[in-house]
C-alpha cells in the first residue's frame, strides 16, 4: 500500500461517494429536476434534517427559494443517462429539459418526483440566509420519505438482493459513476 497526495482542489472527491441525488421543485407551476452529488443527512428521528448544495445559477434553487418546498431523490443504475441529462442540462437554457421526464406527485405534497428512484425525500426549507447565500447549503426538515421496497426494506437497504440496475449511482467526475457494492456485516 502507498498513500498518496491528493490535490486540496480534488479532496471532495474522497467524500463524494454517496449516492448521487436528484433534487425536485415546483413553483408557481414550473417543474424542474437536478442532479447534485452533494446531498447529505444532518439529522435523525422525529425531527430529521437533510442538507443539499444548490448553486446560485441553478434554475431549481429558484423553485426552492420560492415554494419552500424540495425533493431529493436517489435514482438507480439504470437513470444513469437521465442523471447525466439532468445535471448538464439547465431549465435557463432549455425549458423543455424535463419533458420526457416520468414525475408524479404523492398525495398531500405539491413537488415533483422522479418515477423509477430508489429512494424520494420530501422537505420543507429551513431558511438560513447565510448557508444558503454564502455556502449554497439548503436545510431541508422531512417531511415524508418513501423508498422502492425492492431495495429497501425494514428501513435497511438491501442491495445485496437486487440486481445491478436497481443500485445506487455514486458519482465520481465527468460523467463516471461506481454502483453500490456488496454487503459487509460486522458483529
Amino acid at each position: 500500500m502507498a498513500i498518496v497526495s491528493v490535490p486540496v482542489e480534488k479532496s471532495y472527491r474522497l467524500l463524494n461517494i454517496g449516492a448521487t441525488t436528484l433534487v425536485s421543485a415546483k413553483a408557481e407551476d414550473i417543474e424542474n429536476v437536478m442532479s447534485v452529488a452533494w446531498s447529505c443527512a444532518l439529522d435523525y428521528g422525529p425531527l430529521s434534517k437533510v442538507t443539499t448544495v444548490l448553486d446560485k445559477q441553478a434554475f431549481t434553487r429558484g423553485l426552492v427559494e420560492k415554494s419552500g418546498l424540495f425533493a431529493i431523490q436517489i435514482p438507480v443504475a439504470n437513470q444513469a443517462e437521465l442523471v447525466v441529462k439532468l445535471g448538464t442540462t439547465s431549465r435557463h437554457n432549455n425549458p423543455h429539459k424535463i419533458d420526457d421526464v416520468e414525475i408524479f406527485y404523492p398525495d398531500g405534497f405539491d413537488v415533483p418526483l422522479v418515477k423509477g428512484c430508489a429512494g424520494w425525500i420530501i422537505c420543507q426549507l429551513i431558511r438560513d440566509e447565510n448557508n444558503q447565500q454564502n455556502h449554497d447549503l439548503f436545510i431541508g426538515k422531512v417531511l415524508a420519505a418513501y423508498a422502492d421496497d425492492r431495495v429497501f426494506k425494514d428501513a435497511h437497504w438491501i442491495f445485496e438482493q437486487a440486481p445491478n440496475e436497481l443500485r445506487t449511482l455514486h458519482y465520481v467526475a465527468g460523467g463516471q459513476f461506481y454502483l453500490i457494492g456488496e454487503s459487509l456485516e460486522v458483529k
